[in-house]
């Protein structure tokens, strides 16, 4: 533990020691304008980093079995659950993705903060209580509940798998572009600094670690952006109707310096109080919709949360806090983002020689921070930025990392036979490959929107993850053979039509405009059906033994998640 801290804080301080020389130099090691490198920031970043890493080596000692490296060994109470739920919630994407798309996009960037948060009432009626009741450690425990074990394992780790990889390319991005502006780093050096610090966190401290920071970030995080927002609405007395006029005027003036006459300029004014600015069509719309709301419901790192609290009861209550913290923290990146336009997008401090923001165009509520609040306020929310990044990079590569060494080689390799040593040897090998995947994600999409990444993500968990859970636990006619098709159909076809959408088949891979094989924003409206009904159809005209067995088995797995009965002895074990 102390040699890898060591390396970690090494790290930081070479990039601390890269960005002075740098400055002292007059260099500069990237492309886009940069701050001056800001030691109030700095010192609070690295204050925040020694805090998280000393959790780190607290946990590490309360690590001793498996189901404490994955599940904090169920000990974690509802309201600390839901408030470690609203921090694994409330990410990059969510605190700068979602205030950068509302500065640029206006109101059409609510549909993320509508979307993300829809989602949660499916999650507390339909799935916390059984999730709670039928699972162990993984979101596969519950979906292969009654069926053959190696099929469903396979499909639930290739989903998660894929759902982690495209989550947390948006967190890397995020992080990446938060330590370039902050320490004048080129972003690839950024991403790796994130990438060494995210893997000593799940090595050592494993979901106890994990669940700690994430509710220190998630009320760090809850008091940063209110007080922001509050010095936002102070501006305009309090008063949200003249922050919206102030942020309409501010469009209609660039849109005149920018050479359109009065008339163009006024609409393109008034247009980000109203949608089309990014949804540009009725289909995306509701695919984009359906992909932020059922996307919730298929996430692995959220259903493995649901596995460390003691009952179903406390799983309850977990969703209920964690609605209660998202849907307010939701509601201040309204404010935020509006803010953004009104304090960030007019002031020369923040922007480059072209007039972009420094840092990208994710770094909107950090910049945002500075204005409202000075050098301390930048470095405290930043810091806190980081910090929400790194644990939910944390919490993501424990869900990765169950799916590899608990789905498929506890269960399916070693036949359920697995030691703990065994299991926690792959599980650590898993974290490092996990690691330096995220890195090389991170860097292959840096100028992608990170909120937009994150949509992509549900776009995949509710295509693919969502429908196996919801027919596997509520439909007696699921068999074996339709969840493993069904499932692999909408993992397929959402990754697929997510390559050749515009997002990546032209922003992303460099094809010419217009290229795109699929139009639309998100794929979830088609990859959600083709989901849905290719389980149905192929247990429908399932007529095996296997089939027979698992139609059978729906009533002892009914009254197991309604009741409870027989839970607290599977998780023993």
């Amino acid at each position: 533990m102390n040699r890898m801290t060591l390396r970690a804080l090494g790290a930081l301080t070479l990039a601390a020691g890269l960005a002075s020389a740098a400055q002292a130099a007059g260099g500069d090691l990237g492309e886009l304008q940069r701050q001056p490198t800001n030691w109030t920031a700095i010192t609070m970043f690295g204050l925040f980093v020694l805090l998280t890493l000393w959790i780190t080596k607290w946990a590490a000692g309360r690590t001793r079995s498996a189901a404490d490296f994955y599940t904090a060994g169920g000990g974690i109470t509802g309201f600390q659950n839901g408030l470690a739920i609203a921090g694994d919630y409330m990410s990059a994407a969510s605190f700068l993705g979602i205030s950068a798309a509302v500065m640029i996009n206006g109101y059409d960037g609510l549909i993320y903060s509508i979307g993300f948060l829809v989602g949660w009432p499916i999650l507390t009626f339909l799935m916390a209580e059984r999730l709670r009741n039928l699972g162990k450690f993984t979101f596969a425990d519950v979906a292969a509940y009654r069926f053959k074990q190696g099929p469903i394992r396979a499909f639930a780790a290739s989903g998660t798998l894929v759902v982690v990889a495209f989550y947390l390319i948006a967190q890397m991005v995020g992080a990446g572009q938060l330590i370039k502006l902050l320490f004048g780093l080129e972003y690839w050096i950024a991403v790796v600094v994130v990438g060494v610090l995210m893997m000593v966190y799940v090595l050592f401290g494993g979901m106890t670690a994990t669940t700690w920071v994430q509710i220190i970030k998630a009320a760090l995080l809850l008091g940063g952006a209110t007080f922001m927002a509050l010095m936002v609405l102070a501006h305009y007395g309090f008063s949200p109707e003249r922050l919206f006029a102030a942020a309409v005027e501010v469009k209609t003036l660039a849109a005149l310096n920018a050479g359109k006459d009065a008339v163009q300029s006024g609409a393109l004014g008034q247009s980000i109080m109203g949608p089309g600015n990014f949804i540009k069509d009725p289909i995306s719309a509701i695919s984009f919709g359906m992909a932020l709301m059922f996307g919730t419901a298929g996430l692995p790192h959220i259903l493995m949360r649901f596995f460390t609290v003691p009952d179903a009861r406390e799983a309850r209550k977990s969703v209920f806090w964690a609605t209660s913290w998202i849907g307010y923290f939701y509601i201040l990146t309204f404010i935020i983002g509006f803010g953004a336009i009104v304090l960030v997008s007019t002031n020369p401090q923040f922007l480059d020689t072209a007039g972009a923001l420094i840092g990208g165009g994710n770094m909107a509520a950090v910049h945002l921070a500075d204005a409202v609040g000075g050098n301390v306020f930048l470095g405290f929310m930043s810091a806190v930025a980081f910090a929400t990044i790194l644990a939910v990079v944390a919490g993501l590569t424990l869900s990765g990392t169950s799916a590899v060494s608990h789905d498929i080689y506890a269960t399916l390799v070693k036949d359920g036979h697995a030691t703990r040593e065994q299991e926690m040897k792959v599980a650590k090998i898993t974290t490092v490959v996990l690691g330096i995947v995220a890195v090389v994600l991170g860097i292959a999409f840096e100028k992608q929107n990170i909120a937009f990444m994150v949509s992509l993500a549900f776009a995949v968990a509710a295509s693919a993850n969502f429908p196996v859970l919801f027919m596997s636990v509520l439909w007696k006619g699921c068999t074996t053979r339709g969840a493993m098709i069904g499932g692999f159909a909408g993992l397929i076809s959402a990754v697929g039509l997510t390559v050749v959408s515009p997002s990546v088949w032209e922003a992303t891979l460099g094809n010419p405009a217009g290229s795109a094989l699929f139009p639309y924003a998100s794929p979830a409206l088609f990859s959600m059906t083709i989901g849905f009904v290719s389980i149905w159809l192929f247990s429908v005209t399932d007529h095996s033994e296997r089939a027979r067995i698992d139609r059978a088995g729906f009533e002892a797995q009914t009254v197991r998640s309604e009741t409870g009965i027989g839970a607290a002895a599977a998780s023993a074990h």
